[in-house]
Parts: C-alpha cells; sequence; structure tokens
C-alpha cells in the first residue's frame, strides 16, 4: 500500500476522497456496512465478510476475461471485525467485472474450504457477467458486475390487497412463451411475457408467481437423454440472490442488469397484476462436497451451509447441500435480499421453495420459534409484502397448518391438493377432509381473519392448489395413471408418484369421445371446485387451456416441447379457457367465496356442509355427493351474497334438495360442469335458470347455485 499523493489528474475534491494507492489504484476504506458494490461519483465501493478467512483480494477482470487484470488486496486497516471494505477510484463500471480470493486454512474435516487460488463470486452480486445467453452457461470462473440503478417507478404505491383476494397464476418466463405458437416477440424472455400482459388480463387473474428468477447456471448439470440435451431448466440452483438471471432478458443490459425485468413488474402492476417471485433460500448451486466452490464454500463454508460433525453436508433440500439460515450472517443475508427485491423491484410477495428448512436449526434440528421466520415477518420493510410457505422438506418437516409464525405467513395447502384430487377422482373417503378443504381448511387455519397481532390468519394463510409445476398439469391428472418420465433419463425412477390422478379409463392420448368428453368434464370440476373454496387460489399456467407434459410429473431439465406451453391448445380449447375465465370472474363477483361476510338478511348460516338434503348439516365420512353454502350480507352491493356449490363424485345422478329460503328469494343455477347439452357449462349474471329446490346432479360434475331476491 503506498500513501495517497498528488500525481492523479482526478478532480476529488468532493467529500470522499483518495487515501492511499493499491495496485496503482487510487483507494480509502469502505463504507462497511453497505454490502456488495455500489458506485457513486468518483469511485466505487467494495464490502465482502468472511469470518475465518485470515486475507482477502478484490480482482478486476476486463470485461469477458479470465485472468484478472488488476489484484489489490485489502490491508488490515481496511478491515473492521469480520468485514472488508474499500473504495476504488477512477473506475468505470462499464469497463469491468469483479470477484474476490480468500485466503485461509484448508481442513474439509472441520468445514474449512479456503483456497487462495479460488475465484469467488459476491454473494451480494447485482449482476452475474457471462450468463446472458440462454443454455450456454459459465465457460469461466463467476464474476459480478457493478449494476447502476436508474429505473423510474413514478408514485407508484403498493398493493394493498388481501392474500384471500388474490388469484394466483404460477408461471416460468421461459416455458410461457418459448414455444413457436406463443406469437410473441421475444420468446421466452420477460420481455415476452410483459408481451402476453393482455392475455392475462382477459383471464382475469391478478397475480402471477414466477419461478424462480435469480440468477443459475441452465447448463450445471447438462447431459443428454435420447439426443435431446436436459438442462437446469426450473432453475431452483440458485447462483446470485440479488442478481436477475439475466438470459431471460431479451438484449443484453451491461450494468443495467434487471431493466427489463423492472418494466415487465411495473408493466404488470399497472393493469392490476401483483407479482410474487418463488425464492430458494434451501440451498445453493454449490452442491455437496462433489459441487463447485465458487462462493460461498470459499468465503464461509461452515458458516453459511449445515454441516455434520464430519465436515459433510447435511441435504434436507434434496440438492446436495442446506442452506444455514438461523445462523445470524445467513439470516442477514437473507433479510437483505427479499428487501432489495422488494425496494428495488417492488415484488408482492415471495413463495420459499422448501421452507421448513428455514426453521431448522444449524445442526438441522426444528426449531420452536425460528428467528429467521420471526424477523421475516416482522420486518419494517417486509411488512406488507406476501410471504408464502412450501410448508414441508425433504428431510422429513411437513408443517401444512403449523408452520411457525402462520399470523403472517401462508402456506400452500398441501393437504387440499391431496385430499380434493383423490375426492374428485371418486375417493370417497376423503369425503370429510374435502369438505374441510372447500370451507377453508379451517381445521388448520382457524376461522377468523385478523391481522398478525391477532389470533389467527384465517383464510388468509390458505393457499389452495390441485397443481403446481412440481407434478401433473390439470389436464395430464386426468389423462394419465402413472407418470411418463422416461425423457428425464432417471428410467422413471424420478417424480413423485403419489399422484391421486385418473386416466379416466385409457392412459394417455385417446381419439375416444367419451373418455375426452369424461376428462374436459373432471377439469371443469376441479377448477370449479378451486374457484369455490374459501382460501386462496393458485392454478398452473396453461391449465386453463388444457396444457400437457406428456404425463411427466417431474420436467425440471425439459427445456423443450414438454414443458414450453403450446398456446395452439387455446384455439382448440378455447371453451375450457372460457369456462376458467368465467369461474374466476364468478369468484370476485361473490366475495363470501372468498372471506368472512356479516350474517345474511335471509338467516342463512354463514357457511355449512350439507348432504343431499341441504336441511341434513352432517355427512358421511364416505359420502360421494355433498354441498357447502357460503352465505353473507355484501355491504358493497346492499344485498345477501349466496353460493351454494354442489360435488357429486358418483358416476350416476344423484338427487339433491337446496335449502328453503322462504321468501327470501330464488335459487338460480351459475355453473354446471355436466353442461345443458349443448355445451353450455355456465350462466353469466342475467342469463341464470332459475331452479326450483330440486336438482339432479349429473355423473361426476359440480353444480353451482347463487340466490336472487324475489
Amino acid at each position: 500500500m503506498k500513501l495517497y499523493g498528488q500525481k492523479y489528474p482526478i478532480d476529488y475534491s468532493g467529500p470522499i476522497v483518495p487515501m492511499a494507492e493499491i495496485g496503482g489504484f487510487p483507494v480509502r476504506p469502505g463504507l462497511f456496512d453497505v454490502n456488495g458494490a455500489m458506485a457513486f461519483q468518483g469511485g466505487v465501493n467494495f464490502t465482502i465478510h468472511t469470518h475465518a478467512g485470515t486475507n482477502c483480494e478484490l480482482l478486476l477482470f476486463h470485461n469477458g476475461e479470465e485472468e484478472p487484470y488488476a489484484v489489490l488486496p485489502f490491508p488490515e486497516s481496511y478491515k473492521i471485525g469480520d468485514v472488508y471494505s474499500m473504495i476504488v477510484f477512477g473506475l468505470n463500471i462499464e469497463d469491468f467485472e469483479y470477484a474476490y480470493r480468500i485466503d485461509g486454512e484448508y481442513r474439509p474435516e472441520q468445514g474449512l474450504l479456503f483456497d487462495k487460488n479460488n475465484v469467488l463470486l459476491d454473494p451480494y452480486a447485482r449482476a452475474v457477467a457471462g450468463q446472458s445467453v440462454w443454455g450456454e452457461g459459465k465457460k469461466r470462473t463467476y464474476h459480478a458486475r457493478v449494476v447502476k440503478d436508474t429505473f423510474d417507478w413514478g408514485a407508484m404505491p403498493q398493493s394493498n390487497r388481501e392474500m384471500s383476494d388474490l388469484v394466483i397464476y404460477e408461471l416460468h418466463v421461459r416455458g410461457f412463451t418459448r414455444h413457436p405458437s406463443s406469437g410473441v416477440q421475444h420468446r421466452g424472455t420477460f420481455a415476452g411475457l410483459e408481451e402476453k400482459i393482455p392475455y392475462l388480463k382477459e383471464l382475469g387473474i391478478n397475480a402471477v408467481e414466477l419461478m424462480p428468477i435469480f440468477e443459475f447456471d441452465e447448463t450445471m448439470n447438462a447431459r443428454t437423454v435420447n439426443g435431446k440435451q436436459l438442462l437446469d431448466y426450473w432453475g431452483y440452483n440458485t447462483v446470485g440472490f440479488f442478481a436477475p438471471n439475466t438470459s431471460y432478458s431479451a438484449v443484453e443490459e451491461p450494468n443495467k442488469e434487471g431493466t427489463e425485468l423492472k418494466k415487465l413488474i411495473k408493466t404488470f402492476h399497472d393493469n392490476g397484476i401483483e407479482v410474487i417471485l418463488d425464492v430458494v433460500f434451501n440451498h445453493t448451486a454449490e452442491g455437496n462436497e462433489l459441487g463447485p466452490s465458487f462462493s460461498f464454500k470459499g468465503i464461509d463454508n461452515k458458516i453459511y451451509y449445515m454441516l455434520t460433525p464430519e465436515g459433510n453436508y447435511y441435504n434436507f433440500s434434496g440438492c446436495g447441500n442446506t442452506l444455514n439460515c438461523n445462523h445470524p450472517i445467513v439470516q442477514q443475508l437473507i433479510v437483505e435480499c427479499l428487501r432489495h427485491w422488494t425496494v428495488n423491484y417492488r415484488v408482492d410477495g415471495f413463495r420459499f421453495d422448501l421452507a421448513s428448512i428455514l426453521g431448522r436449526n444449524e445442526d438441522g434440528t426444528p426449531m420452536s420459534n425460528p428467528p429467521l421466520i420471526k424477523s421475516l415477518a416482522y420486518d419494517p420493510i417486509l411488512g406488507n409484502v406476501k410471504l408464502i410457505a412450501e410448508a414441508w422438506d425433504a428431510g422429513g418437516m411437513y408443517q401444512v397448518g403449523r408452520f411457525p409464525a402462520s399470523k403472517r405467513w401462508a402456506e400452500w395447502n398441501g393437504r387440499y391438493r391431496d385430499c380434493l384430487r383423490g375426492y374428485l377422482k371418486g375417493d370417497s373417503w376423503n369425503a370429510w377432509t374435502a369438505a374441510w378443504s372447500i370451507c377453508g381448511s379451517g381445521d388448520l387455519y382457524g376461522g377468523v381473519y385478523s391481522d398478525y397481532n391477532g389470533s389467527y390468519a384465517g383464510y388468509n394463510s390458505c393457499i389452495n392448489f390441485l397443481t403446481c409445476h412440481d407434478g401433473f398439469t390439470l389436464y395430464d391428472l386426468y389423462s394419465y395413471n402413472d407418470k411418463h418420465n422416461e425423457a428425464n433419463g432417471w428410467n422413471n425412477t424420478d417424480g413423485g408418484n403419489d399422484n391421486r390422478s385418473w386416466n379416466c379409463g385409457t392412459e394417455g392420448e385417446t381419439e375416444d369421445p367419451e373418455v375426452l368428453k369424461l376428462r374436459y368434464r373432471m377439469i371443469r370440476n376441479a377448477c370449479a371446485v378451486l374457484m369455490c373454496s374459501r382460501g386462496t387460489p393458485m392454478f398452473l399456467a396453461g391449465d386453463e387451456f388444457g396444457n400437457t407434459q406428456f404425463g411427466n410429473n417431474n420436467c425440471y431439465c425439459q427445456d423443450n416441447e414438454i414443458s414450453w406451453l403450446d398456446w395452439g391448445l387455446l384455439e382448440k380449447n378455447r371453451e375450457l379457457f372460457e369456462f376458467f375465465k368465467f369461474m374466476i370472474y364468478f369468484r370476485f363477483q361473490h366475495p363470501i367465496i372468498q372471506k368472512k361476510l356479516p350474517d345474511a338478511v335471509c338467516g342463512m348460516d354463514g357457511l355449512l356442509v350439507h348432504d343431499v338434503m341441504a336441511e341434513k348439516t352432517t355427512i358421511s365420512k364416505d359420502t360421494r355427493t355433498f354441498s357447502v353454502s357460503f352465505a353473507g350480507y355484501d355491504k358493497k352491493k346492499g344485498r345477501d351474497d349466496i353460493v351454494y356449490v354442489s360435488v357429486n363424485t358418483y358416476w350416476e345422478d344423484v338427487a339433491i334438495t337446496l335449502p328453503d329460503l322462504g321468501m327470501a328469494g330464488n335459487w338460480y343455477l351459475s355453473v354446471n360442469t355436466y353442461g345443458d347439452g349443448q355445451n353450455r357449462y355456465f350462466y353469466r349474471e342475467g342469463e341464470e335458470t332459475r331452479i326450483d329446490r330440486s336438482f339432479i346432479l349429473r355423473p361426476r360434475s359440480v353444480a353451482v347455485f347463487t340466490v336472487k331476491k324475489i
């Protein structure tokens, strides 16, 4: 280090001026409490911390090059506690990439993996260089870029919708528009997804859940099976938690990475659609003992990962390693990451993959009051964002209905998926649980909503779903008895076996009109029940027009026609799309489905389960037919809001009797998934069919009734 003199012709008359020279660059101690790299007028601040590392070097690379053109060791005087920080002056952020080298002990049996020659990616990097072309992957060590954020969000307020007011649509950014049939200009990108927003508005959903969009290397486990290249298509293998996946951008954005994504999010918001990110804090792309060491392993392996006493990796994620989420350093990283996406990208919520891992102690044991989960629940910046847990992990923890801090967190309701899948295909022994689930799973979540200072989160805790990225599509759920994952190259051993699916009589594709007729009726049944269940409905992109994955229930590696949405099916199955569209609209028109309202004037109880005779409000545990009534007073419309949902999973007609309304009104048929014989399955407001109290539920069908006053 050389003390800084007067030989540099740059004007440093501002408040932050160089104090020394390292490697030919004017420098000074940096901003120790600002993690990552941040540019400002005159210089760039670099901050990184390591607990067990003994020294640290900053590496500067010319764009696209592997060898650094400058190596700047951090002096001991540029270290406070475990934090190294240095401001380097005279740098143009467009001219370089950066990384680090950290020295220390190499004792794998003690969890120490330091290597002074290992090039390490900044965990707080806002952009990862060299990843912008999909399928090419990493051809060199990981480097970071400094990002200048000039995006103007305008005066856009944060959404104040409650969770129960959402209809969530889960999609894969690339797969949504990659198929040639998508008709967009920028296929497989953020820009291509933006082109499809008018379609999503027509469908009627008001929230999208994007599968992982953090930077990942899709080629990390690339292989060829039957002549097709298989990639890490889904992206549940994070390389950089603060960086957007640059291969999802239609154009390269050097030093402005994320601009296209921000434009997409702003356009979603301008169209009334919230954005939820699927985030993966349970493991990283560094893998197990045989995996690469490009970031956390070389910075503080025994802090960032859960290790056995022998120094090996606990694998509660099923992906080789497990992040040590409740270590204070890792907590800090996760909180800062979510704040970053909330502040700089204005996302509305986060869905946490295998979230039960967030509640494990450093030795892997479950914690009763995990500090990370509580910190996220009460963080002031995250105060209005949605927090959604996949409340289980690959290590056997299953916390559906009892995820810690559930007064603030919502959960993917895995029980809803499992029992409704079974019941709708005819597993009548699920009747009680199916009825509970349609009513909002009150046995799991309580029945009254209040904020996280209250006693229950109630229906705002419950994300109901029958399909998601993991498993069959809705079309395949009624086209295949068994998974068909042969294309994945694992001899059909991967993917779940408990699918609770039914092929309706023929496995796979068929031209049999009776089988197809039944399949589409089963899809309508599933849609009608999902949209008429209390809680927050979520479904998988493409379900609304019968998209298929050809029986593959684990498409994580299929970047091809197996996973890409075939938009040609939209025209083929336009009738199905219109049904989904109506059911979403119907749900929004009847808030009593979404939440408890004041008591109905007509005297009907707010929420009841009915046998085939409405007066009987208990059902047998194995009944094939039952109904659920929702009733309350809608103050906005100044009238009772009453919805009666009848489900018949029997293969024959069943006669039902609806409640006696007396002089309070008449029953009208709004939905009949069996149809009227002329392919009419729903009736818009003003077109409903008035009926008497008696009604014949056709085989394997769902009917939905509403009330109009006399």
